[in-house]
C-alpha cells in the first residue's frame, strides 16, 4: 500500500513548489501528495487560506484535517516560513532566545509537534522562508526574469552566505524576498508563480545540497516510504 502524505503550506507559492517539485520526486517512492494552504477564516461560508495570521486559527486547521481521515498510513508534514511568524506559536518565546537560526527552528519545531500530538504529524518550518531556497542558484533567475543586473545582486547575496540560503535573516528589509524585490521589483507581483518555476529549475539536488534542514525534512518525509516498503515485507 502506498504511503499517502499531505502538506499544510503558508500560501500557494509552497503549494506550487510541492506540486511541481516534490510530488513528482516523491511519487518514484510510492509517496502519494496532496497540498493545500492553510485556512486563516471563514466568512459565510467562504474559506479564506494563505498567510499565517495567528497559530490557534492554524492549528485547528491541521487537527480539522487530521480528523477528517484517521488512516494509520496517512501522514501530514506543514511548510511554514519562520519570517513574521506568529508571536503566539508554540515554543515562540523560547526561540527567540537561541542565536542560532538551526537552534531556532529546533525548539520550534519540537514545540509544534507536541502541541500537536499526533504520531503521524511530521512538523517543519523553512528557514527563513521559502524564498531562500531561490538563493540556492539565483542564476536560474534568468528563466524567469530578464535582469541581468539584479541577477548579479543576488548572486552577491548568495555569496556573502557562501550559498548557505538558509542563514539568510529574517529582518523585516533583509528577509529572503525582501532581498529579491529589492533587486527584481518584478518578483513581487510574480512570486506565486515564478517562485516554484525557479526553484525546479534549480533542482531538489541542488537544494538540498545546499540548504541542510530543509534537506533533513525531505529525507525524513522519503523515510516514510521505506518503513512502508519494509513493513509490506513483513506482511504474511
Amino acid at each position: 500500500m502506498a504511503v499517502r502524505l499531505h502538506f499544510i503550506v503558508e500560501g500557494q507559492t509552497e503549494r506550487r513548489f510541492v506540486e511541481n517539485t516534490l510530488r513528482p520526486h516523491f511519487s518514484d517512492r510510492s509517496i502519494w501528495i496532496v497540498a493545500r494552504c492553510v485556512e486563516t477564516s471563514r466568512s459565510r461560508g467562504q474559506k479564506f487560506s494563505g498567510g499565517i495570521t495567528n497559530y490557534h486559527q492554524t492549528k485547528k486547521d491541521i487537527e480539522n484535517w487530521m480528523k477528517e481521515d484517521q488512516d494509520s498510513n496517512l501522514h501530514f508534514t506543514t511548510m511554514i516560513d519562520f519570517y513574521a511568524l506568529p508571536k503566539d506559536f508554540p515554543g515562540y518565546a523560547d526561540a527567540k532566545k537561541k542565536r542560532d537560526p538551526y537552534s531556532r527552528i529546533r525548539v520550534l519545531e519540537d514545540a509544534l509537534g507536541e502541541d500537536i500530538s499526533d504520531r503521524r504529524f511530521i512538523p517543519y518550518i523553512q528557514l527563513h522562508e521559502f524564498e531562500a531556497l531561490l538563493f540556492s542558484d539565483p542564476e536560474k533567475f534568468e528563466s524567469q526574469f530578464n535582469d541581468p543586473a539584479g541577477i548579479k545582486k543576488l548572486i552577491q547575496i548568495a555569496e556573502q552566505f557562501e550559498y548557505n540560503p538558509e542563514r539568510i535573516d529574517d529582518g523585516k528589509e533583509t528577509a529572503p524576498s525582501k532581498r529579491i524585490i529589492k533587486e527584481i521589483a518584478k518578483y513581487a507581483t510574480n512570486k506565486a508563480l515564478s517562485g516554484p518555476i525557479i526553484a525546479e529549475k534549480i533542482g531538489l539536488t541542488t537544494l538540498r545540497e545546499k540548504c541542510s534542514h530543509f534537506s533533513e525534512w525531505i529525507g525524513n518525509l522519503e523515510s516514510l516510504g521505506q518503513e512502508n516498503k519494509l513493513a509490506s515485507t513483513k506482511t504474511p
